[in-house]
């Protein structure tokens, strides 16, 4: 262990990637971008090639999707439980909700080049690692125990849930159950074995940059520069309307108080969400022509989410005396930040 932890890098790639918000997935899905529109050639080598750079992204989000369920323990506390439900009321039912309501009067193209897919993927989720980065400096185990409401809303079943019941996609219920099978399988599966929890843990740090650079060549460069701005007003909108949800959640639901700002950390977008475009796109066709941009725009939204949403809780806490409580009860609780969810 001593000499894991004395392990220096020529060049710091992982740990360069990581210094950005969402880098892990953002930066090999910017490259697979530049890959796609300049060297397409590169793709169609075939065999190996191919298999891995371009056609790679659902099965490997597949396999995220199962080590994520793994993650999610049956031996959870009563305040554990109502913590998770009350951000997924907050940051995902009810922004969800909004979304296809809007979508209903608009359709599916959405308002001001914002299409209800790219709406809807950015406000549903939200990014697990730092919320274990933040709840381990001002949370307990109560919030960090909360972490199951991002194992259940990252990937697509959120989005084409509600899209699909609100008739905006049409999408068979089949695929909803398919979305959802690799999940419940690994629910199972780690809570027989916890061997197999611990195997499958480092799972996302291995797929996730493959996957990415596979969604990146599907996208043009120059739907990005227009769609990655408008992708960072939508992000900042979203954290400050699901963070409000999400502050109420835990002021008027968890009665918590001073630490109610916690809940604002959650007004994220994961990077996993980066791939939920292109899945819905392939489950109903006529979001096709959206795919491109609204996965641009979603890519801009984890960034500008990951660091906008735990600047407004640090403030929230700290306006309403919130952060010296909590930084005195963390202590060894305080956990680092995981690389999964991002």
């Amino acid at each position: 262990m001593a000499a894991e932890s004395q392990i220096t890098s020529r060049i710091p790639l992982f740990d360069g990637m990581n210094r950005i918000p969402g880098g892990i997935m953002l930066i090999p899905l910017i490259l697979g971008s530049v890959v796609g529109t300049f060297f397409p050639g590169f793709l169609e080598l075939g065999n190996f090639t191919s298999a891995l750079f371009r056609d790679s992204a659902l099965p490997l989000i597949g396999i995220l999707i199962f080590a994520t369920g793994m993650q999610i323990t049956l031996k959870t506390s009563g305040p554990v439980l109502a913590t998770t439900g009350t951000i997924l009321l907050t940051k995902s039912i009810i922004p969800a909700g909004l979304v296809v309501l809007l979508g209903q009067f608009v359709g599916i193209e959405g308002i001001l080049g914002v299409s209800i897919l790219a709406l809807i993927v950015t406000m549903d989720n939200s990014n697990g690692g730092l919320w274990l980065a933040f709840t381990g400096r001002y949370g307990d185990a109560r919030d960090r125990g909360a972490y199951m409401a991002s194992a259940i809303n990252d990937g697509p079943f959120f989005s084409m849930l509600f899209l699909g019941a609100a008739g905006l996609a049409d999408i068979p219920y089949t695929l909803l159950l398919a979305a959802i099978i690799p999940l419940v399988i690994g629910i199972i599966v780690g809570n027989l074995d916890e061997k197999w929890t611990e195997i499958m843990r480092p799972i996302p740090n291995m797929v996730i940059p493959f996957f990415a650079f596979a969604l990146g060549t599907g996208i043009d460069l120059g739907n990005v520069v227009t769609g990655g701005l408008s992708g960072l007003l939508v992000g900042a909108i979203a954290t400050v309307i699901t963070g409000t949800l999400a502050y109420f959640g835990y002021r008027w639901i968890l009665r918590r108080g001073k630490q109610s700002g916690i809940g604002i950390a959650s007004a994220t977008t994961a990077g996993n969400a980066i791939a939920t475009p292109a899945i819905i796109a392939g489950a109903d066709p006529s979001f096709e022509p959206y795919m491109e941009v609204a996965t641009a725009q979603v890519a801009s939204a984890v960034l500008v989410s990951a660091v906008l949403a735990p600047l407004l809780a640090a403030w929230v806490l700290k306006r309403q005396g919130g952060i010296k409580k909590q930084n005195q009860g963390s202590g060894e609780h305080a956990q680092p930040l995981r690389a999964e969810g991002l």
